[in-house]
C-alpha cells in the first residue's frame, strides 16, 4: 500500500474546510490529504480562522476553493472544484503526468461538474447519503468524518491500483523487448494490454493462478471489437480437453475458450507449442481466403464454363 511517511508533499499539519451538509468535493479533498499526509488534522466551520496556518480547501478564495466567479477551468473547459484543484497541485506523488491526468478525466472530473453544475453522479451521491437525515439528531462532523473514511478508503485502493499498473507497465515493456516469433512470456501475470495490444506482439503467455500457463491472444485494439492479431484456430473452441489434445498434439492442453481468446495448458513448452500451431493454421486461412478471391476474380474476368473451370482449379477444386 502507498506509503508517505516523512511527508513528501510538505503538507502542513492542518486542514480546514466548510462545516455544514458535506459534499464528494470535500470529502475527497479531505481524504486525499489525509493519504499524503495521515496525521493531518481537518477541522470544520463557517469561517476560515484568521490567520489560519494549514491548508484550506473549498473555503476561504485561497488556492484550493473554487468558489470564484471565474474559478480555474481545464483544458477541455471543464471547471475545478477543489478535489481538482488539489490533484492538480499534488497528483505527481502518485502517477506519472499522462496517468494523473487519465485519473483525473475518469475519475475526479466528474464529480467536480457535479459540485459545480449539480448534474448528479452516483459516487457522489453515495457520500451525500452519510449526511445526518433532517430528524437523526447525528452530528454532522461525526458523518463527515464516517464519509471520510469511506472516501479515503475507496480513493487509496484506486490509487494503489494504478499505481501498481504503471509499476507493471514497466515489467511488461521488459518482456516485450525479449519476444519471440510474436510472444511475450511473463514470468507472473502483469496487467499487460495498454503495452501489448499497440505492440507487434500476437501472444502472452504467463503462469495461471489455477496452475500451469495460460496462452492468451492480443487483441488488435482495446475495445476488442477487431478481433485478434492471431486467433485461435475454431476447431479448438470450446473442444473438450481429450479432443484438443488430439487436435493440437500437445498433451497437457486441457482448456479453449468458446470465445476463442485463451488456451489453459498445463506448461510453457506446451503453450509456446499452441502459439506456433495457432499461427501456422491463421497462414493457411490467409492463403486459402486469398485462394478463393483469387479464384473468384479469375471466374468473374472469364466468360462461360472456361471461367468456372478456371476458378475451381484456383480454389484447390471448390470455391
Amino acid at each position: 500500500m502507498t506509503d508517505f511517511t516523512g511527508n513528501p508533499a510538505g503538507l502542513p499539519p492542518l486542514g480546514f474546510t466548510h462545516g455544514g451538509r458535506f459534499h464528494a468535493d470535500d470529502v475527497f479533498s479531505a481524504a486525499l490529504l489525509k493519504i499524503l499526509r495521515p496525521d493531518i488534522r481537518i477541522y470544520r466551520g463557517n469561517q476560515l480562522p484568521k490567520n489560519f496556518g494549514g491548508i484550506a480547501f473549498d473555503i476561504g478564495d485561497g488556492p484550493f476553493d473554487h468558489h470564484q466567479k471565474q474559478p480555474p477551468r481545464r483544458k477541455n473547459g471543464a471547471a475545478y472544484a477543489s478535489f481538482g484543484l488539489l490533484w492538480r497541485e499534488y497528483g505527481h506523488h502518485f502517477l506519472p503526468e499522462k496517468a494523473a491526468a487519465s485519473f483525473d478525466d475518469k475519475f475526479i472530473q466528474p464529480l467536480d461538474i457535479d459540485d459545480n453544475k449539480g448534474t448528479g453522479n452516483t459516487l457522489a451521491g453515495l457520500i451525500g447519503a452519510y449526511n445526518p437525515t433532517w430528524d437523526s439528531g447525528e452530528s454532522g462532523d461525526d458523518a463527515f468524518e464516517e464519509a471520510l473514511a469511506v472516501a479515503q478508503s475507496l480513493l487509496l485502493h484506486k490509487l494503489n491500483s494504478l499505481m501498481a499498473m504503471e509499476r507493471g507497465h514497466a515489467v511488461v515493456r521488459a518482456a516485450l523487448e525479449k519476444m519471440q516469433n510474436g510472444v511475450v512470456i511473463l514470468e507472473n501475470y502483469v496487467p499487460w494490454k495498454p503495452v501489448l495490444v499497440p505492440s507487434e506482439a500476437e501472444f502472452v503467455i504467463f503462469p495461471s493462478e489455477r496452475g500451469g500457463y495460460s496462452l492468451q491472444c492480443v487483441p488488435r485494439d482495446f475495445t476488442g471489437k477487431a478481433g485478434h492479431k492471431v486467433p485461435l484456430p475454431f476447431a479448438w473452441q470450446a473442444a473438450p480437453a481429450q479432443q484438443l489434445q488430439e487436435l493440437t498434439g500437445v498433451p497437457d492442453v486441457t482448456f479453449c475458450h468458446a470465445s476463442g481468446f485463451m488456451c489453459a495448458v498445463g506448461s510453457q513448452a506446451g503453450a509456446l507449442a499452441l502459439a506456433k500451431l495457432a499461427k501456422q493454421a491463421d497462414v493457411r486461412r490467409k492463403e486459402e481466403r486469398a485462394a478463393r478471391k483469387a479464384a473468384v476474380e479469375t471466374a468473374q474476368a472469364t466468360p462461360g464454363e472456361e471461367g468456372v473451370q478456371a476458378s475451381l482449379q484456383g480454389a484447390g477444386g471448390a470455391l
